[in-house]
């Protein structure tokens, strides 16, 4: 990983703690252990299967203890200090630790699990893995506003846990994730991001496996190609090519594809990721500019299967925000939530200039200042 450090702990109540230094930190190797007096970690989730569209849906009962937008004073992000324990006992650069509530786990499937057909009352153990990783140690601030160095480190981070995450038995899929805003539906405000590892594929994996299916294994390849020179076209760098998509759903809505197939970020080199921490800090902070206030969005790493579909399914950025005007949000109401037909309240087109404009106020190094 270059010069970037990986340091690797754990936490009282067992929990993995992965401490990833930027290149040149002056932080010393050893951290402090974590002393809490932690509970046990929460059973296994159920999994049910949904006859209606054989999707699972994970029942966390756990979740609704987690923290809850707290002050300031006790984020749980923050490095801890005297009189004041945190999950995250040492200062840090970036700091990656399996979720005290998670979605998924902790217990990981073993050989033969099962999984169920489909069937009415249909349910198995919501095995997996869910990390939280935190930006940096500021409770303030954003992605966009790190230094280049410390992007560096989130995007070796990412690419890290993805291998690491994908390695795992029983996971069938990695995602890493950033909800950012109150509008999304934040619990810290905290800067900071998720990575799941699904006991499954995704529903909306398997809608683009069978697209791919339906239309050609050149179906990225051949979006890369058309948005390339369309009118929608944002950000074109040496490794990755930012564009509106055609059928935007959303009224900030971009995606961003690597020039060549690569089904992951584990799969991503040096220069790519190098490239990467600056053009993803150029976007979000262009979305940001399109009003006076931070905009909220969805910043959505989609990733190929871990056992199948990685010659078709090319990694790709897609970040999203429901904000369609300085104090509207478009809200998923009869038609998107209960057809799934979203209707789009801004052309593509118009969006896309839009963004055009806000990128050609942000340095060519993405360097801008906290929102």
């Amino acid at each position: 990983m270059s010069a970037i450090s990986k340091r690797v702990s754990r936490l009282s109540d067992g929990r993995e703690l992965i401490y990833y230094d930027d290149a040149g930190s002056t932080l010393p190797a050893d951290r402090p252990a974590d002393t809490r007096p932690l509970e046990s970690r929460p059973p296994v989730p159920e999994l049910r299967l949904d006859p209606l569209t054989g999707e699972w849906i994970s029942i966390a009962a756990a979740r609704q203890d987690r923290t809850f937008l707290p002050p300031a004073e006790l984020d749980p992000l923050a490095p801890a200090a005297p009189g004041r324990p945190t999950e995250i006992p040492g200062d840090y650069d970036v700091a990656v630790f399996e979720n005290r509530f998670p979605s998924f786990g902790p217990d990981l499937a073993g050989p033969d699990t099962p999984i169920p057909n489909i069937g009415l009352g249909r349910s198995r153990p919501g095995f997996g893995r869910c990390e939280v990783i935190s930006f940096g140690p500021g409770s303030t601030g954003s992605l966009a506003s790190l230094g280049a160095p410390r992007m560096r480190t989130v995007i070796e981070a990412l690419a890290d846990r993805t291998a690491a995450l994908s390695a795992l038995p029983g996971i069938e899929q990695v995602f890493p994730f950033e909800n950012r805003g109150e509008a999304i539906g934040v619990t810290l405000h905290h800067p900071h991001g998720q990575v799941y590892g699904y006991p499954y594929v995704t529903p909306r994996t398997s809608a683009l496996l069978r697209s791919i299916a339906a239309y050609g294994p050149g179906l990225m390849a051949d979006i890369l190609r058309h948005e390339r020179t369309s009118p929608r076209l944002l950000l074109a760098g040496e490794h990755f090519t930012a564009f509106v998509p055609f059928a935007a759903r959303w009224p900030v809505e971009f995606h961003l594809l690597p020039h060549r197939h690569v089904p992951d970020l584990a799969a991503t080199t040096a220069a790519e990721r190098d490239e990467l921490a600056i053009s993803y800090r150029r976007l979000l902070a262009a979305i940001d500019l399109l009003y006076d206030t931070p905009t909220p969005y969805i910043a959505a790493w989609h990733q190929a299967p871990v056992r199948h579909g990685r010659d078709a399914v090319r990694l790709m950025l897609q970040v999203t925000s429901p904000r369609r005007a300085e104090a509207r949000l478009k809200f998923l109401a009869g038609s998107e939530s209960a057809m799934g037909a979203f209707i789009g309240d801004i052309p593509p087109e118009r969006a896309a200039a839009r963004l055009r404009e806000a990128l050609a106020a942000v340095p060519a190094d993405g360097t801008v200042s906290s929102p």
